[in-house]
This record gives structure tokens, sequence and C-alpha cells, in this order.
């Protein structure tokens, strides 16, 4: 069994980090630390998993927590899982970090977007983008991995096939987003208060949102330069879910079954991701609770332009889902481990 220890586990993606693994056939989790909740046993902070762990939150004393774990999940806010890397790495043991620590390959643009110093840049070389889609290889048997954000999740598979190929004008991409408010974490706060997003849609962070240069970093990879997109996230009155609508313009623009032809070669070996036939759109009650990003492909003859739609849900692939997924890969299971299950509908 693998051994887990969960540093951050109170917030919503440490929950959905134990709602997994509870039921992970090769997984035992054998720490949960909340400052928060201390001492609380973790079934009254979450009771939908009473019966799953019978685990109390505890403090964390990280030599302790590593000492147990083979592998250490942090769901922290940024800035808080350098030191804790640190000490992982020097005992042996495994990383994978849900926070945008170490998902920069460049101090500056982590610090620059980030406003925090970043106090381990040499750890940076060694992290692995946790992408597994695109980054399968680099991942197993990774020792650090930068679990993706939510946002470069949904846009980096919708645009992959593309980008791969050279075959879209990478001066003109526009990734017009929208998130569920469990995105903005479990905090109180005035935005996610439900007097102010309920019957409400507004945009935020525009032209400015912090996961616009991990966008820009992992599509540049794939296109073998650097790429600048204009990126605008919306909050949606709902509790879970990403759909983007993403808008290109093509060299040449194919025909629909040319492009769902394309689609379908790239991710023909990807369990996760689901290519919905022509016609057919996304929507993001058809992957809540689920590790599937749903794709659709829409040829617009009229504007020139190639119009990509990708649907996740924020808190499974785009974060725990997907760390598990990664964890899987670098213990050397079927990725797909604990993973196979429909989503709750409606």
């Amino acid at each position: 069994m693998i051994k887990v220890g969960i540093i951050g586990s109170t917030g919503y993606t440490g929950a959905e980090l134990v709602r997994l693994l509870s039921r992970h056939p090769h997984a035992e989790i054998v720490g949960l630390t909340s400052r928060t909740y201390s001492g609380e046993p973790y079934w009254r902070v979450y009771p939908h998993l009473k019966g799953y762990t019978d685990l109390q939150c505890e403090e964390l004393d990280l030599p302790r927590l590593v000492d147990r774990a083979d592998v250490i999940f942090t769901a922290l806010p940024h800035g808080h899982s350098v030191e804790v890397a640190r000490e992982v790495l020097s005992r042996g043991k495994k990383l994978i970090d849900l926070g945008a620590d170490f998902r920069f390959s460049a101090r500056e643009v982590y610090e620059s977007w980030y406003r925090v110093p970043h106090t381990a840049p040499e750890l940076l070389e060694r992290a692995v983008y946790g992408l597994s889609e695109i980054n399968r290889d680099a991942i197993r048997g990774a020792d650090l991995v930068a679990n993706p954000g939510c946002y470069p999740t949904a846009s980096v598979l919708g645009l992959a096939p593309l980008l791969a190929k050279g075959l879209i004008d990478t001066r003109e991409i526009v990734i017009d987003a929208k998130s569920g408010v469990s995105g903005a974490g479990r905090g109180f706060s005035q935005k996610t208060h439900f007097s102010e997003t309920n019957e409400n849609f507004q945009a935020y962070g525009v032209a400015g949102h912090r996961h616009t240069p991990e966008i820009e970093e992992q599509l540049g990879r794939l296109a073998g330069r650097e790429i600048t997109v204009s990126f605008t996230p919306h909050l949606v009155p709902m509790v879970r879910g990403i759909l983007a609508t993403i808008y290109t313009r093509p060299t040449v623009l194919p025909e629909a079954e040319e492009l769902y032809a394309l689609y379908m070669d790239f991710y023909r070996e990807e369990s996760f991701v689901r290519l919905l036939p022509p016609g057919v759109l996304p929507q993001t009650k058809a992957v809540a609770g689920t590790n599937h990003c749903d794709l659709a492909l829409v040829p617009d003859p009229r504007t020139g332009r190639i119009v990509i739609l990708a649907a996740i849900d924020n808190l499974v692939k785009g974060a725990s889902g997907q760390a598990v997924q990664n964890m899987n890969l670098i213990f050397d299971l079927d990725e797909t481990t604990g993973l196979v299950f429909p989503g709750l509908y409606p």
C-alpha cells in the first residue's frame, strides 16, 4: 500500500483527495493535517466522509508525517509548499503539490505574478509539470510533481493537438472560461458570499489572472515558441465545474471531420479525455465529480476560426483527481486506478 499524507486536508481540494484516496485500492491515508481543526475527527469537518476515514485532523509535525508516508500531497496557498518540499525530498519521499510553487520553470515568472519570493529556485528544475496527458513519461518516477491549475488544465487540453501540429496562429488565442465558486476555496470572503454570487455572473482577474503565465508556458512548450494568450475567467453561481470556450484562428480552416480525426488521434489512448461527436457540446454537469475532460470542436467558416470547448470538474480533473492520477504514474500503477466512476447527475 502507498502511505499517503495530506497537508492542508480540510480545504476543498484536500477533501476531494480524502474522498478519492479513501477508496483507492493501493493507497492508505496515514495523516491529515489542519491548523483549524486539529484534534477533530475528519468526518466532523466533512460529514459525507463518515465511514470512509477514521483519522483525526492533526497539527503538522512535518518530520513525523514524512516518516510515516511514501508520498505527501500539499494543498496549501502559494508560498507554503517550498519548505515542505525540501523536507520531503531530503528524506527520499515523493511530493505532489497542488499549489503554484513549482509550476514555473523560471523563478522570475513566479515571483512576478504571485508577489512572493521563491526560496528554493533550485527545485524548479527538478519539478515535473503534472498534466498527465501531455507529460506522462516525465511524471513516471518523478519525486516532485507540480499539479496543474484548474483553468490551465482545461485550456491546455483543449489546445494541445492544434499547437502540437502547428495548425493555428499562436498570436490569436482567446480563452473565455467560467468556474464554479468552489474554485475560490473554502475560506470566507465577500466575493464568495451567497448574496454576492447567487444570480450573479462576473469576470475577475481580467488581463491579470495568475493562471495566465502557466497557460502560456505550457502552450509554448507544445508549440515550440513563446505564446501570449488573452485569458478571462468568470465566476458562475454554481459549486463545481469549469467551461472554457477557446477561440483560435487556424492557418487553414479544416473540415469538421478532419479536425475531429486530429483530436481523436491525439487523445486515442487517453482514458479521461472524452471527445464529443460533432453537434454535441460539453457541459459542466456531465463531468461533475469525475476526472474527465469533455472536449468539442466547432469550425466556423464565417469567421475563419475554430472554437474549442472544454469542460472539467475544477476540484477533480482540475485538482485532486489529477493529483491521484499523477500518484498512480509515480508509483507505476495504471493511472486510472481509483478514478474510474461516472459523475453525479443532475
